[in-house]
C-alpha cells in the first residue's frame, strides 16, 4: 500500500482543509471575543465575570488536549478533525440559542472541547504529511488559518452594532459543518503507526510526562498564551472602555491584529526553515521577548492617547504575540519520536490552555480591583517576559526531527 506521501501534492490536496480547520475554529471563540461589549452589556457582565466566560473555554481545552492527541495518534488526522467540527458546530448553535449567562458558559466550554482536537490533528498532519525541510513552512501556513478567521471574526464584531450577535452565531455554526464536511477527504491519507510503535495511551502519556524537558517547554506555553490569551480576549473591551472608542473601531483594531498575524505566521514559518532549521526555539524566543515588550507598552495607553499610536502597538503585537504558535508546534514535533507527535502536541496544548484558562481571570480580575487595564496589560507582559526567560535559559532544544 503506497504512503499518504504519495497521494498527491498534499500542499493542495490535504494543507486547505488543515487551513480551514483553523479559520473556522477560531471564527467560533473570537467572533465572541470581539462582540464582547456586546454580549457583556447584555449579560451585565464585569470584566472578571467576562474573563470567566472566556476562561470556560480555556479550561475545556486543558481538558480535552492531552486525550485529542492520543485520539489522534490512534485514529488519525481527517477522523479527528470531523469530530472536531460535531463538537465545535454544536457550541455554535448553543451560543445562537442561549438565553442565559450559564448556557453560554457551557456552550463555550463545549466550543473548546472541539478546538481542543485541532491542534494536535492538523500537527500530526503536518508531521505525516511535510517533509522536515519544509515543516515550518508548511506549519505556518496551516495555522494561517486562525488570522484568517480573525479577521472574519473582526468583521462579525464590527457586523454586531447593526445585526444581533446571536444571529451571528448562526452564519458561524453553517462555516463550521461546511468545513466539517470537507475534512472527511482526510480520512483516506490516514498514515498509522505501525503495529511495533504502538503502545498504550497511558504508556504514550508516562513517556512524554516522565520527560522533564518537554513538560518544561510545555509549562513555558502556558506562561506565553498568557499575553496572547488577554490580549485578544479584552482587546475589544480596552478600546471601547479606555479609548472610548466605537464598537466599529474596536472590531478594526482586532482585525488590524488578525491580518498582521496572517503574513507574520507565514513569514515566521519561511524564515524559520530558511535561517533557524535547527534553532527554532531561539527565533521563539525572539518573537516572544519583543511580544513581552510591546505588551508592557499597551499598559502605557490609557484615556486620550492618540489612536494611532495605539493601533502601531496592536499591529506589532499582532506579528508577535498573536503569531509564535507555528514556531512553537515545529519545536514540540521534533522534540519527540514521530509516533509521539498527537500526544505531544496534546500534553503540549495542556500547558497552553491551563495559561489560557488562568490568564483572562487574572486580567479581569486586576482590571476590577488593582489599577484597571494599564495594570493588568502590564501583568500580562511580566507574565510572557518570565515565560520567554524560562525558554531563553532553561529550555534545552533538540530531540528527534526526523
Amino acid at each position: 500500500m503506497s504512503s499518504a506521501l504519495d497521494q498527491g501534492n498534499p500542499w493542495v490536496n490535504r494543507l486547505p482543509a488543515l487551513i480551514l480547520s483553523h479559520t473556522v475554529g477560531t471564527v467560533n471563540i473570537v467572533s465572541v471575543m470581539a462582540m464582547a461589549p456586546l454580549i457583556s452589556l447584555r449579560l451585565d457582565l464585569s470584566a472578571a465575570e467576562f474573563g470567566a466566560f472566556i476562561s470556560a473555554y480555556y479550561v475545556a481545552q486543558s481538558f480535552g488536549s492531552v486525550p485529542a492527541g492520543a485520539v489522534t495518534d490512534r485514529i488519525g488526522v481527517g477522523r479527528t478533525l470531523v469530530i472536531a467540527h460535531v463538537l465545535m458546530c454544536m457550541a455554535a448553535v448553543t451560543l445562537a440559542v442561549a438565553v442565559g449567562y450559564i448556557q453560554c458558559i457551557l456552550a463555550m466550554f463545549l466550543m473548546g472541547l472541539g478546538y481542543s482536537l485541532s491542534n494536535p490533528s492538523t500537527a500530526r498532519g503536518v508531521l505525516d504529511w511535510f517533509p522536515k525541510e519544509r515543516r515550518g513552512t508548511a506549519m505556518g501556513l496551516k495555522q494561517v488559518g486562525v488570522p484568517i478567521g480573525g479577521v472574519i471574526a473582526a468583521g462579525n464584531g464590527a457586523l454586531a452594532a447593526s445585526i444581533d450577535w446571536q444571529s451571528i452565531m448562526w452564519g458561524v455554526a453553517v462555516l463550521i459543518a461546511a468545513n466539517g464536511i470537507f475534512c472527511l477527504s482526510l480520512m483516506r491519507f490516514h498514515v498509522p503507526t505501525p503495529l511495533d510503535q504502538r503502545k498504550s495511551i497511558m504508556a504514550n502519556m508516562g513517556t512524554l510526562l516522565g520527560d522533564w524537558n518537554f513538560n518544561l517547554y510545555a509549562i513555558v506555553n502556558g506562561f506565553l498564551n498568557v499575553g496572547q490569551t488577554n490580549f485578544f480576549g479584552f482587546l475589544t473591551l480596552f478600546m471601547t472602555a479606555t479609548l472610548r472608542t466605537s464598537q466599529e473601531v474596536a472590531g478594526l483594531a482586532i482585525g488590524l491584529a488578525q491580518t498582521a498575524s496572517a503574513v507574520a505566521r507565514i513569514g515566521w514559518g519561511v524564515i524559520c526553515d530558511r535561517y533557524y532549521p535547527n534553532r527554532r526555539a531561539f527565533l521563539l524566543t525572539m518573537i516572544c521577548g519583543v511580544a513581552g515588550v510591546f505588551l508592557g507598552l499597551l499598559a502605557l495607553i490609557g484615556p486620550g492617547s492618540p489612536l494611532w499610536i495605539t493601533l502601531i502597538v496592536i499591529l506589532a503585537l499582532g506579528m508577535t504575540i498573536a503569531s509564535f504558535a507555528p514556531i512553537a508546534q515545529a519545536v514540540v514535533v521534533e522534540s519527540v519520536e514521530p509516533r509521539l507527535a498527537g500526544s505531544a502536541i496534546g500534553v503540549n496544548m495542556l500547558g497552553v490552555h491551563i495559561g489560557g484558562a488562568i490568564g483572562p481571570i487574572i486580567f479581569g480580575w486586576v482590571v476590577d480591583n488593582w489599577g484597571g487595564y494599564g495594570a493588568a496589560w502590564a501583568v500580562s507582559s511580566a507574565i510572557v517576559i518570565a515565560g520567554t526567560f524560562a525558554l531563553a535559559f532553561w529550555f534545552k532544544e533538540g530531540g528527534h526531527r526526523g
